[in-house]
């Protein structure tokens, strides 16, 4: 989301009321998707103007210059049961919410709405229609990071560590060494750099009773639970049979032609289980924050992690027909170094601010610090959604988290725990650790959820701001970690 520009010379559809936000859409344009682009065939339709009636005039031009005639509208299936492959044959499907729509069809249909969208007059821009991908773990090991514990957790048998030391006599050494160092420097903690080295030492006191990222979050300092708000997630879908869940509200809809949104993958269980997770789980220690919000579990990427822009335009058209307040996404493509975001995207966020919905994405884990360092995916590169970075327990940057480098937006917002984080898992291995922006996100998304609940006029922008007025500065650039770590008070 980007900081206050000057306002934009386009027509004034396309840019966010002054009222609204100081944080207007770039101007925007085609996105180049140059770098590591796998396009579906597809083209997005975005309509530059909010009214419904420009979509019928534009679905009109389409039928008589493209052959856009079978239209399948997403309102039709606001209150009945709805099947991905109900979208198969049709010639558009429309979001309603959104005033978008994608668009199948050969080398003639693309060419035929390019030619009317450079015409000028037609009040539409055309894109391609991208593969995305659940940004998944990043590649340090789950069982270093837990520290082997899990498997003992869920099996009931004492963890171990190095030298058959007890996992608990290791913490207890760790906290002892670490108040050692805290007394003997004054409560200063050793320097390196700007970055204390104890980290998060003196705070995350026990993380059998809560995650690390929960206690450097402030989370636990919240009396708020996220009660009355509803938190869309668009994942790979949620591990109906998790007893975590049993109990919560929860409404499911999956946009993956053929798979229902049982998880076949573990990434969106984990994603949901630290945005909205039980408060007293079964096993192991809390891992969720907003734990009385209603779920929206938006199955957008199949069990084998991947996606395209229609289907997770469709959730985010899904979460706002549900009045949704929160959007968690930890999914995305990378982009090219000076690329442009989509404008599809840069108009649903703004339209999703309008409607008191804010989403949150993940910044993406192209990098691998500190020779190689890539720009914010999209689609959190959009100047309307927020990207969100991710740090460990030191406050240190992660090695795999982008950095916001490109214009037009493509920065980083905000930081999240995004390091060794635990969280729910598809049954019967019930937890796991692992590490990603994609772990980062969704503790930003339940503490947006614990905000909305504690200001009722806090929605949009202003939840934005709230974020933002709360987040702990860092030792690192803007382009890093935004405003800094997210907190809940």
């Amino acid at each position: 989301m980007a900081r206050k520009k000057k306002a934009s010379r386009r027509p004034a559809a396309t840019a966010a009321p002054a009222a609204a936000s100081p944080f207007e859409p770039d101007d925007v344009a085609p996105g180049v998707g140059e770098y590591g682009a796998e396009t579906t065939g597809r083209s997005v339709v975005t309509v530059l103007d909010d009214s419904p009636n420009a979509m019928k005039s534009v679905l009109a031009a389409l039928k008589k210059s493209a052959g856009v005639s079978k239209v399948c509208r997403m309102s039709d299936f606001q209150t009945e049961a709805f099947d991905a492959q109900d979208t198969q044959d049709a010639d558009a499907i429309v979001f309603d919410e959104l005033n978008i729509a994608i668009v199948p069809g050969d080398g003639g249909r693309t060419a035929a709405m390019t030619t009317m969208a450079s015409a000028g007059d037609a009040g539409i821009i055309v894109e391609p229609e991208y593969v995305n991908y659940a940004f998944g773990d990043a590649g340090l090991d789950s069982d270093l990071l837990d520290g082997g514990v899990l498997d003992d957790v869920t099996s009931g048998t004492a963890p171990m560590g190095p030298m058959g030391l007890s996992i608990d006599y290791l913490h207890g050494y760790q906290q002892a060494v670490n108040a050692l160092v805290q007394s003997l420097t004054g409560g200063r903690g050793l320097q390196a750099g700007g970055t204390d080295l104890v980290g998060l030492a003196g705070e995350v006191r026990d993380t059998a009773a809560a995650t690390w990222g929960l206690q450097a979050t402030r989370v636990l300092q919240s009396r708020f639970s996220g009660r009355g708000i509803r938190v869309a997630v668009l994942d790979t879908g949620i591990d109906l049979r998790h007893p975590d869940f049993a109990g919560r509200l929860l409404s499911t809809r999956s946009f993956i032609p053929g798979e229902s949104v049982q998880d076949g993958n573990g990434h969106g269980t984990h994603c949901i289980g630290t945005s909205c997770g039980a408060v007293r789980p079964g096993v192991g220690p809390r891992y969720g924050i907003a734990h009385e919000a209603q779920i929206f579990a938006g199955k957008v990427l199949s069990n084998a992690g991947s996606g395209n822009d229609g289907g997770i335009l469709q959730g985010i058209n899904w979460a706002l027909q549900n009045r949704c307040q929160v959007i968690s996404m930890s999914l995305g493509r990378p982009v090219a170094v000076g690329e442009r975001p989509m404008s599809s995207y840069e108009i649903a966020g703004r339209r999703a601010l309008d409607a008191g919905c804010l989403i949150v994405a993940a910044a993406g884990n192209d990098s691998a610090r500190p020779s190689v360092v890539r720009p914010v995916s999209s689609p959190a590169n959009a100047s309307t959604i927020v990207g969100v970075a991710a740090i460990d327990a030191n406050l240190r940057i992660a090695s795999f988290s982008n950095r916001g480098i490109n214009p037009a937006g493509g920065e980083v917002n905000i930081a999240g725990p995004g390091v060794g984080v635990l969280s729910s898992w598809p049954m019967p291995q019930r937890l796991r650790s692992i590490s990603g922006t994609s772990m980062a996100t969704p503790h930003v998304a339940g503490i947006a959820a614990l905000i909305a609940q504690e200001l009722p006029s806090a929605r949009g922008v202003q939840l934005y701001r709230e974020l933002w007025r709360r987040a702990r500065r860092l030792p690192h650039s803007f382009a890093d970690v935004g405003n800094g770590l997210v907190e809940a008070t």
